[in-house]
């Protein structure tokens, strides 16, 4: 199963990517519930074992591309997210103190502390995240930048868990006399 979920995340990273353009130094939002993915309710089966697939494949899309993972917290974490120290530099993200756990941050969020070279956490990405895919409604909204757009991807379940991807485009502004490219 845990090889299927691997393929299954890889796949749907790759066709985000490509719809969302993603660049190097965009931060990339990452919700997930391994409950979800064994098909129990949010919050109630958290696996370490799914989760450490799951973080291994996306570090691996993540790194060669140098996008920056946010892996999001659940709501015991108010949605904090993971990632490495450097991105929260670079974005001037506020870090928080606590460590995720199963059942109190989730499974995903601590997998991300335990393979990210250098983790912290932060409360918040201040609406900066570039795109962003959610794996058993875990509400990344929050995270991403103020206008953005559904992404349909082939890949519509990890585990039995709902996918939903995500893209970010800048605000049209101007009005009617307003000219865009």
């Amino acid at each position: 199963m845990i090889e299927e979920i691997k393929q299954g995340i890889s796949l749907a990273l790759q066709e985000l990517a490509e719809q969302s353009q993603l660049q190097a130094g965009d931060l990339l939002v990452i919700g997930c519930s391994t409950s979800e993915i064994l098909g129990k309710k949010i919050g109630t089966a958290s696996s370490m074992d799914i989760a450490e697939g799951l973080v291994a494949e996306i570090l691996a899309f993540c790194r060669p591309r140098a996008v920056e993972p946010a892996f999001q917290c659940c709501e015991h974490l108010n949605r904090a997210l993971v990632v490495e120290r450097a991105a929260a530099r670079a974005y001037d993200l506020d870090q928080v103190t606590v460590l995720p756990a199963p059942g109190a941050g989730g499974a995903v969020a601590a997998q991300a502390m335990e393979q990210l070279n250098d983790p912290l956490v932060v409360e918040h990405l201040a609406c900066r995240g570039k795109a962003g895919i959610d794996i058993g409604n875990t509400l990344i909204g929050m995270h991403l930048r103020p206008v953005a757009v559904p992404v349909r991807i082939k890949i519509q379940c990890i585990g039995k868990a709902a996918v939903v991807c995500a893209r970010t485009r800048p605000k049209l502004i101007g009005g009617n006399r307003a000219i865009y490219s």
